[in-house]
């Protein structure tokens, strides 16, 4: 799988909420009111992200779960990374 243009990072990023760009990936901080409610949401990561064969990085902070993907096999974006947002997006 190829990396993504900047052009195409662009465009993709316009089609989701509260995604950002951080360098060679994109990320997003998701709320969840404690940290019983992160660490579900954690675990609820686990489906798509083993369906795709595709890990985000994660790091939690109490009520708070910042989500980061990259494809680091290709050192960039791809398809895959933006897919797995939205599927992330969906879990509510």
């Amino acid at each position: 799988m190829d990396p993504l243009s900047d052009e195409e990072i662009d465009s993709r990023l316009g089609e989701l909420e509260g995604w950002e760009r951080a360098g060679d990936a994109i990320r997003k901080t998701f709320s969840r009111g404690d940290f019983v409610g992160s660490v579900r949401f954690v675990d609820s990561l686990v489906e798509p992200a083993e369906e795709m064969g595709h890990h985000p990085d994660l790091a939690i902070s109490w009520d708070k779960v910042t989500v980061s993907l990259s494809t680091h096999s290709v050192g960039g974006l791809t398809a895959n990374d933006f897919e797995l947002a939205k599927r992330i997006d969906s879990l509510g």
